[in-house]
C-alpha cells in the first residue's frame, strides 16, 4: 500500500507567487471597460455612477495626497478573505503584457505610494465591500506615468492542476494610472535587432525562414502604444519585405523594455541587404536594423571547398618553386 500524499503550503506558496504576475495578466487585459473579473470575484474603482470607472486615472502634483476607494465584489457562493495590497506595474518579458509586481517584491512606485485602509478582508458571498484607499505622492516623485493596480489576492491555497504537492494563489487587480505633474518626455528606441536565417541544403529545395529578434525601450516617463513596421532590402535596393507587425506591446510602460521575434517566411535564399524596424507613437518615429547575406549551405560549402582547394594548390606550387631554386 503506498504512502498517502501530502500536500506541502510552502510549496505552494512558492509557486503561487511565481505565477501571480501571469495570473494578473488576464484580469486586467485591455480593452472592454469593465472591472477586473475572474468569475468568483472583482476589483474595480468606486463609483456613484452607473456603469462605474473601469481603471483609476488619476493626476497629482509630488506631494499631493489622494483619497478614493475601491470595490471587491464576491460572485462565489461562499465567504472568500482576500490581502489587499498596491503594486507597480511592468511589461512582461515574454509578450510585453502588463503585469504587476507580486505581494512580497519591492514596491518603489504607486505600489509603495497606495495604501488600502485594510490589507486583508472578508467579503460574504454575493456581497460587495468598499475599501478607502490613501495615496500619498513623495515630493520627490518623478513627473510621468506611473502605472499599478489594486491587488485582491485570495488568502485560500487551491491544489494545482495534475499535482498534490503544489499550489497555486488567484488574484485580481484593478489598474491604476497615475500621472504626476511636470515634463512629459516620451522617448523610445529600437535597440538590439539580429536575424538569424533557416536556409535549405540544396538551393530552390523548401522554404527559407528568417527570425528577427529586437528589443523596443521605452526611455521616457509617459507610456505608448508604439505600432511597429518591418521592411527588408535586398541587393540593388530591391524591396523583399513590407509589412505592420501584429505582435507588439499595446502598452508600452515608462522605463520598460521588451524583446520581440518576428519570423519572416519566405525570405530570400540567396541576397545581399538590410532588415528594419521603424517604431512610431505619436510623433516618434526611431529605426533599428541590422545587415544580412543569405548563402545556402551547399553553394557555401561548394564555395568554401573550392577557396580550400584553390588555397591548397597554390602553396603546394610556391614551396616546389623554392624547392627548384
Amino acid at each position: 500500500m503506498s504512502a498517502p500524499r501530502t500536500f506541502h503550503p510552502y510549496a505552494a506558496l512558492v509557486a503561487a507567487f511565481s505565477l501571480l504576475a501571469a495570473l494578473l495578466l488576464t484580469v486586467g487585459a485591455p480593452a472592454p471597460a469593465h472591472a477586473a473579473d475572474n468569475g468568483r470575484w472583482s476589483v474595480y474603482p468606486t463609483s456613484a455612477q452607473p456603469g462605474g470607472r473601469p481603471y483609476f486615472y488619476l493626476t497629482a502634483d509630488p506631494g499631493t495626497t489622494l483619497n478614493d476607494k475601491v470595490t471587491v465584489t464576491n460572485k462565489a457562493a461562499e465567504p472568500l478573505t482576500f490581502k489587499l495590497y498596491a503594486a507597480d506595474a511592468y511589461n512582461t518579458a515574454r509578450d510585453g503584457g502588463f503585469a504587476v509586481r507580486s505581494i512580497g517584491e519591492k514596491q518603489r512606485g504607486i505600489g509603495a505610494w497606495a495604501k488600502p485602509e485594510k490589507s486583508r478582508v472578508t467579503v460574504p458571498p454575493g456581497s460587495s465591500l468598499d475599501i478607502p484607499v490613501t495615496i500619498k505622492v513623495p515630493e520627490g516623485a518623478e513627473p510621468g506615468d506611473h502605472p499599478g493596480a489594486l491587488v485582491a489576492l485570495d488568502e485560500k491555497i487551491d491544489p494545482a492542476e495534475g499535482s498534490v504537492e503544489v499550489g497555486v494563489q488567484r488574484a485580481v487587480g484593478a489598474r491604476i494610472y497615475l500621472r504626476v505633474g511636470g515634463p512629459t518626455v516620451p522617448a523610445l528606441s529600437v535597440e538590439n535587432v539580429t536575424m538569424r536565417h533557416d536556409r535549405p541544403l540544396v538551393p530552390g529545395f523548401g522554404k527559407s525562414t528568417a527570425t528577427i529578434t529586437y528589443t523596443l525601450h521605452n526611455r521616457g516617463n509617459v507610456t505608448l502604444n508604439p505600432k511597429v513596421e518591418l521592411s527588408a532590402n535586398g541587393l540593388f535596393g530591391r524591396t523583399l519585405l513590407d509589412r505592420d507587425l501584429k505582435k507588439v506591446p499595446s502598452e508600452l510602460l515608462p522605463r520598460q523594455k521588451v524583446e520581440l521575434t518576428e519570423r519572416w517566411s519566405g525570405a530570400p535564399q540567396l541576397d545581399w541587404g538590410d532588415v528594419q524596424l521603424t517604431a512610431t507613437s505619436e510623433e516618434i518615429r526611431t529605426t533599428g536594423s541590422t545587415s544580412f547575406f543569405a548563402l545556402p549551405w551547399l553553394v557555401a560549402a561548394v564555395l568554401f571547398g573550392v577557396l580550400l582547394g584553390g588555397g591548397g594548390t597554390w602553396l603546394a606550387k610556391r614551396r616546389k618553386a623554392r624547392q627548384e631554386t
